[in-house]
């Protein structure tokens, strides 16, 4: 039906979020969306136009050599060239305001806003060899629970009706195998169910707890849809094996002995740079989206 797996995750991300609104009992205004989607997406016509001007003062739109003529003009000259050559990357942007939507609670506009701006721009200005390191929703979350006071995520906004989860498997599962990185995902969620299952053992529980810890919603919409952006994880495949056990195995940590709800959001955040040297250590060909022009590699 769609050629870019982006479109998919912006058909399911919106589904949840209107499930989410008709059958939970959120406080989740519709001024808080809108201010989500609009914010990333100025961001992004802002920084990629500004990415597409630089690539202009230097003799290049992506693959393109411009000619000599062209690339010494007066800086209106430049700017538009630049516009000449702009391409706006609607999709990015729309799939980080859909996540900030789904996972972050805030109480004034301004917040979600901060964390909107915070999540692409951490794509143009976080970046090692031209690639960024940073979930851009997961940062921007981050962001608006570190520096503001009235910012929060409920992990229990789903409730524990398991046809949610199946809803999100079932979702999760079509965007991973288009994308090809379901081992991401097997690989995080099977290592942290392991560890769950065993603490629980040791301590006795029943089973019916340790379901009830891996049934999350948010935990769920995490790890299908966060911790598998190809452009942010490591490329390889081995690395990104052992770059989702590493995380399964902190949030495991932060969660059971320091009791810390956003378990996941701060292990992501903590361990993204891993990715850098993970990227080093397996050489492997960078994630492209399909359809998406070889110079957006160079404009963000």
């Amino acid at each position: 039906m769609f050629r870019d797996a982006r479109d998919y995750q912006i058909l399911f991300l919106s589904l949840f979020l209107c499930l989410g609104l008709v059958t939970r009992d959120w406080t989740l205004r519709p001024a808080v969306i809108g201010v989500a989607i609009a914010t990333t997406l100025l961001t992004q016509t802002l920084f990629s136009l500004w990415g597409s001007y630089q690539a202009v003062g230097n003799g290049q739109t992506g693959e393109l050599v411009l000619p000599a003529t062209l690339t010494g003009g007066s800086p209106s000259g430049r700017w538009q060239l630049a516009w000449d050559n702009f391409a706006f990357n609607w999709r990015s942007p729309l799939i980080s305001a859909l996540g900030l939507s789904l996972l972050l609670r805030v109480d004034h506009l301004p917040t979600m806003a901060l964390a909107a701006f915070v999540a692409i721009a951490s794509k143009f200005l976080l970046k090692v060899d031209g690639k960024h390191f940073f979930n851009p929703a997961n940062l921007g979350i981050i962001a608006a629970l570190s520096f503001t006071h009235d910012a929060w995520v409920s992990p229990g906004q789903w409730g524990e009706e398991i046809w949610y989860a199946l809803i999100f498997l079932g979702a999760g599962g079509m965007v991973l195998k288009r994308v090809g990185r379901w081992d991401t995902t097997a690989a995080f969620l099977g290592s942290y169910a392991l560890l769950e299952a065993l603490r629980n053992l040791y301590l006795g529980w029943t089973w019916d707890v340790w379901l009830h810890r891996l049934s999350s919603g948010s935990l769920l919409l995490f790890a299908l849809f966060m911790v598998t952006d190809p452009r942010s994880i490591p490329n390889a495949r081995p690395a990104r094996l052992i770059w989702a056990l590493s995380i399964a195995g902190l949030t495991f940590v932060l969660r059971n002995y320091f009791y810390l709800s956003t378990a996941v959001f701060w292990t992501l955040f903590l361990l993204s740079p891993l990715t850098i040297a993970l990227d080093r250590l397996w050489q492997s060909d960078r994630f492209v989206w399909k359809g998406w022009a070889a110079r957006q590699s160079v404009i963000g």
